[in-house]
């Protein structure tokens, strides 16, 4: 065989993959290392919350219950003039307390004031600023915005697009590697556990390459549904799921001749945005214990229910269920007030398919689908991502040298690669960066740091 027949069918793509993956994995680490470790914090946040906030939450079992319209008086009671009151959640068990959520100056996208009303005895148990639709009380939505942004505004919110953008592709890339090394071992066994024999940087990578085969598709998972929070990548998939009919199914709300309807997010209550302000006037707190009894007898079956007023007349009362742990009950109903009668309703059950794979998507990335069992899971996931981290960090300062920056696998991969190789690798990079911006411009980086040390490489030594 010819020297150049050989080096035509040198491989190319694994090399390629090596360097992508040590690149992204030194240069993207920290920001998948904090959202990790802000992620796992937040799926143990409910537990966090129910015991910081116990006296608010929870009250003593009553016999009797108040009215809605009399813990309403109550809770109204006790904000001021500028407070709108924008919904109501009805205790959903004995021993929970109600919530009357009212909108005022100076609180933040999603953010809601609420009294908390103990049903039995009409005595406010709290006052407290709620967030979204997961209803996070004051130490839970701390621990979202660090996740989400790191207390530093919409600019924070780059830092965990970047993570969420690369972390799936980095672990698409490590599973690729895996399986050629695995091909290869001479021990299989020990890609799958750590060998506890080795030393040094043999237990490194063991521990490294055997934790990331087992959570690659939670890495995965985690990356595409992350992705739908973010900001530039987010707006791409928003437009995906509208240009194929995927969105989610809205209840109508306006009357008479308006048309427009209210819009239905899955993502409400993790950095979705602020309802309309009720109109006041039609805020009676007499009807809200009809509206509800309404939606009970039409599609209401769940405790856990927030009740809306109209957002301006002409519009209808909402009803919706917020129960996101399976079996998923979301339905909502819409009701006339003025005649007290079924405007619309969307049940669950007939959201399209992806409507609803976009919804469990959201609720188990959440930790709210399967309960406790899913934030184990979740917890989990997050500390062995972080831990992967960790572990390529202490690999790549093993191997560096003496000084400088420790050298990736051998360049050459493109060189290597035949022309189509190239055009499907640059095709594929491309669609990437156009559907995952951060991505695109990031990869560009590496690329101009890979060159930079290329040529720095070349130079003769002094």
């Amino acid at each position: 065989m010819s020297p150049g027949r050989a080096h035509s069918r040198a491989p190319w793509i694994l090399p390629l993959l090596g360097r992508l993956h040590f690149y992204a994995g030194i240069l993207v680490g920290p920001f998948i290392l904090i959202a990790a470790v802000s992620g796992g914090l937040y799926a143990i946040s409910p537990q966090i919350e129910r015991v910081v906030y116990a006296d608010v939450l929870r009250v003593p079992e009553a016999d009797n219950t108040l009215s809605l319209a009399d813990q309403i008086s109550v809770a109204l009671g006790e904000v001021g003039d500028d407070a709108v009151l924008s919904a109501v959640r009805p205790a959903p068990s004995n021993g929970d307390t109600t919530r009357v959520m009212f909108q005022e100056p100076g609180l933040g996208a999603s953010e809601s004031r609420a009294i908390f009303v103990d049903p039995g005895t009409g005595a406010v148990t709290g006052d407290l600023t709620v967030y979204g639709t997961s209803g996070a009380l004051p130490v839970r939505t701390w621990i979202d915005y660090l996740h989400r942004n790191l207390h530093l505004g919409e600019a924070g919110r780059w830092y965990s697009e970047l993570a969420a953008s690369w972390l799936g592709i980095v672990a698409l890339a490590g599973a690729a590697l895996w399986i050629a090394r695995i091909r290869t071992a001479r021990q299989p066994k020990d890609m799958l556990r750590p060998n506890p024999r080795h030393r040094g940087y043999r237990r490194l990578f063991g521990w490294h390459a055997s934790l990331g085969v087992w959570v690659v598709l939670g890495a995965v998972f985690l990356s595409a549904t992350g992705i739908t929070w973010s900001q530039a990548a987010g707006q791409n998939v928003s437009a995906l799921r509208a240009a194929l009919s995927w969105e989610t199914p809205a209840v109508v709300t306006a009357l008479g001749d308006v048309e427009e309807p209210e819009s239905a997010d899955p993502h409400a209550g993790h950095g979705a945005a602020a309802a309309p302000a009720p109109d006041s006037a039609t805020a009676n707190p007499a009807t809200f214990d009809g509206v509800w009894a309404i939606a009970k007898r039409e599609n209401v079956s769940t405790g856990l229910v927030e009740i809306r007023p109209p957002a301006a007349e002409g519009e209808a009362w909402v009803v919706q269920e917020i129960q996101r742990s399976y079996p998923t009950e979301v339905d909502t109903v819409a009701i006339d007030g003025r005649t007290m009668t079924v405007a619309d309703t969307v049940d669950f059950a007939d959201y399209p398919l992806m409507a609803k794979l976009a919804r469990w998507g959201v609720d188990l990335h959440m930790g709210t689908m399967f309960g406790l069992a899913n934030q184990i899971a979740l917890l989990a996931l997050a500390s062995t991502l972080a831990a992967m981290v960790v572990l390529g960090y202490a690999m790549w300062w093993r191997r560096r040298p003496t000084r400088g920056f420790a050298a990736p696998p051998p360049r050459g991969a493109v060189r290597d690669a035949p022309w189509w190789g190239v055009a499907a690798v640059a095709a594929v990079a491309v669609g990437v960066g156009v559907f995952l911006p951060l991505v695109g411009w990031t990869l560009l980086a590496f690329v101009a740091v890979d060159v930079a040390r290329g040529l720095l490489s070349r130079r003769p030594a002094p």
